[in-house]
């Protein structure tokens, strides 16, 4: 077992400015060492390591969240941050209500009837991204029994938006994400006492009824501010898509010869072009947890209480696993079957039991209907800066992908 080389010097510094490329180009033989914030952390990528990282035997994801992350992306008290029996528990109802075929089947119809519902309101030059994120978020309200009316869509979207988008930044998208998770959580917490006091009653099996009624190991009711936090970790997610249809967007004007196949019916070239969107482009750079004793990782130690680090990005453009993993081609797809510690957009292990997202097959199949009708829809593409910063956590299309209809003023 080889001795920890431990960095002299912080990354701290170099990540921030070197965004997803830092801890790929930190990797010899699947490994990286280095100090964040002054801790130790190794950084693991490829199929065992993702086993080796969702081993609870390993790794602990409770107590690894930064404070800046709990705070804005996930919210404190959700089952991102928990292990064990009661993470196994909690898990459960989101595995329940994210991954039945019904139930998902349910949640494209409400977003194919509000793209249906935005589309033909489209004037002059459209967003692609605003427009997807709150179509969205109109979808998945309707889908989880959370009313909303129509002046409320707009707001409700920029503030899911901002979640996602002021996790990697301790500026003013940081302080614009907690300020919405605050709006966010006092919302949803008041109307689970309402649905517990009978005066609100959402249909019975939607989230919103199972979120309020759901209960712990112990066999206590969450908090209502923890439900909250977990009704927003089943739409927050949601809203996310507009990342990818925005991705999407743009592999579709930089490649157009896969317009005609994705506009047809082949749903296995479909699934691919939706595949190869969540491995090429940057979504999460990496997920951290805590090695929860002394480790050892290809002969390499990795001392108790070291941050884990699994590369996410780094293992969807690794050429050992990809071959050309800098080239936008969905046959890969089409190939070689998706195997689920190889593709890893939204993180690896069992969704079932794991911390492995359990909402991926809503993901998948959500930008399945939306890049179907995306290739669909006829368009023009002005002028604007379609370049994505890779020094930016999250990757963002910078214009959002700007269309325009024709014939529309």
């Amino acid at each position: 077992m080889k001795t920890p080389r431990l960095p002299r010097l912080d990354d701290t510094a170099r990540l921030l400015a070197e965004g997803y490329r830092w801890l790929p180009r930190r990797s010899t033989g699947g490994v990286a060492r280095a100090r964040i914030m002054g801790q130790p952390a190794v950084g693991l990528r490829g199929p065992e390591a993702v086993r080796f990282f969702y081993d609870e035997r390993h790794v602990r994801r409770g107590g690894a969240l930064p404070e800046p992350v709990r705070g804005t992306l996930f919210g404190k008290g959700g089952v991102h941050g928990l292990d064990g029996e009661m993470h196994r528990v909690r898990k459960s109802m989101f595995v329940t209500l994210l991954t039945d075929p019904k139930a998902v089947a349910a949640l494209v119809e409400q977003v194919a009837d509000a793209w249906g519902e935005a589309v033909p309101r489209w004037t002059g030059e459209t967003v692609l991204f605003d427009e997807t994120s709150r179509i969205l978020t109109r979808g998945v309200c309707r889908w989880a029994g959370v009313p909303v009316t129509d002046d409320m869509v707009g707001p409700l979207a920029s503030d899911l938006v901002s979640l996602v988008d002021g996790f990697g930044s301790l500026g003013r998208r940081h302080w614009q994400a907690r300020r919405a998770r605050g709006r966010c959580e006092d919302w949803l917490a008041g109307l689970v006492e309402q649905v517990r006091a009978g005066e609100h009653l959402p249909a019975a099996g939607s989230p919103l009824e199972v979120v309020a009624s759901h209960r712990d190991a112990g066999g206590d009711l969450l908090s209502p501010r923890v439900a909250a936090v977990e009704l927003l970790n089943i739409i927050r997610p949601t809203v996310a898509i507009a990342w990818f249809t925005a991705y999407a967007a743009h592999a579709l004007h930089r490649w157009p010869e896969h317009r005609d196949r994705l506009a047809g019916d082949d749903p296995q070239y479909l699934a691919a072009f939706v595949h190869e969107v969540r491995r090429y482009y940057p979504f999460a750079p990496f997920v951290g947890g805590v090695a929860v004793t002394d480790l050892t990782w290809r002969g390499e130690a990795i001392r108790t209480d070291s941050l884990v680090l699994l590369d996410l990005y780094g293992q969807n453009h690794d050429p050992a696993l990809w071959g050309d993993p800098d080239t936008f081609r969905p046959e890969r797809f089409l190939e070689h079957p998706v195997e689920r510690d190889e593709l890893v957009p939204q993180g690896g292990g069992d969704p079932s039991t794991g911390h492995r997202c359990p909402g991926e097959m809503i993901t998948i199949t959500l930008l399945e209907a939306l890049c179907h009708r995306l290739a669909r829809l006829n368009y023009e593409v002005p002028d604007q800066d379609l370049s994505i910063s890779l020094r930016r956590f999250p990757a963002h299309l910078s214009s959002g992908f700007v269309l325009k209809l024709p014939g529309r003023l």
